[in-house]
């Protein structure tokens, strides 16, 4: 079976990183692993060679056994649209210019297509372990609640009562009767928006069945996968992390650990009450003892935030140091783990950091 690990976090937190670093640590174990991700810095695009990918996994030049893969929204959205509408319902939602604002401008379209190619790569097969760097907006939230929510949205009341519950007879009733008064309206109103919003309920009725079936399948993925919440000490992202608990029930998925990224090191605080020898000059002493005390304080604080989020949700914490230089090539991409606390397990589930081939 497929092992599935879904990163997700507040943006700029290094998850996109941390996620291709989870991947290449896999290949080199042995697994045919892939990395798929959706708005990556521009060095590791250019490491990984991401910037020339698409929805389709590509092999990394030069890593045997790491693939990658990039979100494209657009096209994940035309394969969905396809897959569950009916071959002229499809053409004209594809055309359609509410559809198309929905499918490239809402954030809760791109976590739906970034789940959805999530669930069609590893119900391929072809991988032995999927790493999912998850859209970012909502503190990673939509990319949980999008599956549950997409299906309301399709299949909520309000559309249901515009479109009706018998929609062959609803859709002859509307072209008798409410079509030629949609289009007088819109000549008045100088252009066709009545009846395309007319024709796109109707149509996006029509993909309730089939989306609902995915949904549900999608959730499944998701319960079955290891789930890394990624943060760091800074105010902005905990925040995002704590209300990423605080919302979660409304799904029924749960972390497995909270990834504390770029820690400093502990021994920082120490260090601040250790003497300074060698340094006869009394300010330059002064000023380097303020110092110490500064990034000590710094690290006592990234401490108590591990510890917090530990106590107050009850769930394992892991912790990744900080880097004076991130990795700027996959070849860079295992140290970033090397150091690391509280991995061990995460892609089999106990017993050992990274996976082996049987």
């Amino acid at each position: 079976m497929t092992r599935v690990l879904v990163v997700t976090g507040a943006g700029g937190v290094g998850k996109t990183t941390l996620s291709a670093a989870l991947a290449k640590v896999a290949a080199d174990a042995g697994c045919r692993a892939l990395v798929l991700t959706v708005d990556p810095a521009r060095r590791l695009a250019d490491a990984l060679g991401v910037g020339e990918l698409g929805n389709e996994p590509t092999p990394v030049e030069g890593h045997p056994g790491l693939w990658a893969a990039m979100l494209d929204v657009t096209a994940s959205w035309e394969a969905v649209i396809h897959h569950y509408a009916e071959p002229e319902v499809a053409d004209r939602l594809l055309v359609n210019p509410f559809f198309r604002a929905i499918a490239d401008r809402f954030p809760a379209a791109q976590s739906f297509a970034a789940a959805e190619e999530m669930a069609r790569l590893v119900e391929s097969g072809a991988f032995e372990v999927v790493v999912v760097d998850t859209p970012p907006s909502g503190g990673g939230l939509d990319f949980f609640l999008a599956p549950r929510r997409t299906g309301e949205l399709v299949g909520g009341r309000l559309l249901r009562w515009l479109t009706g519950a018998h929609l062959p007879a609803r859709r002859t009733l509307y072209r008798i009767t409410a079509r030629p008064v949609l289009r007088l309206a819109d000549t008045v109103l100088g252009g066709p928006l009545l009846e395309e919003i007319a024709e796109f309920l109707l149509d996006l009725r029509t993909m309730y069945d089939g989306l609902r079936t995915r949904a549900r399948t999608i959730e499944r993925h998701l319960r079955r996968a290891t789930i890394l919440v990624v943060t760091t000490a800074d105010p902005t992202p905990l925040r995002e992390a704590f209300r990423f608990f605080e919302e979660l029930p409304e799904v029924d998925v749960h972390p497995d650990v909270v990834v504390f990224n770029r820690v400093l090191p502990g021994t920082w605080i120490e260090a601040a009450d250790r003497p300074l020898r060698g340094i006869p000059d009394p300010e330059l002493r002064a000023a380097l003892r303020h110092n110490l005390r500064r990034w000590a304080a710094e690290a006592r604080r990234h401490e108590l935030a591990r510890r917090s989020v530990a106590e107050r949700y009850g769930v394992p914490v892991a912790a990744v140091p900080w880097l004076p230089h991130p990795p700027a090539t996959v070849d860079d991409l295992p140290a970033l783990l090397e150091g690391a606390t509280g991995l061990d397990g995460v892609f089999d589930g106990g017993g050992g950091t990274v996976p082996s081939r049987p």
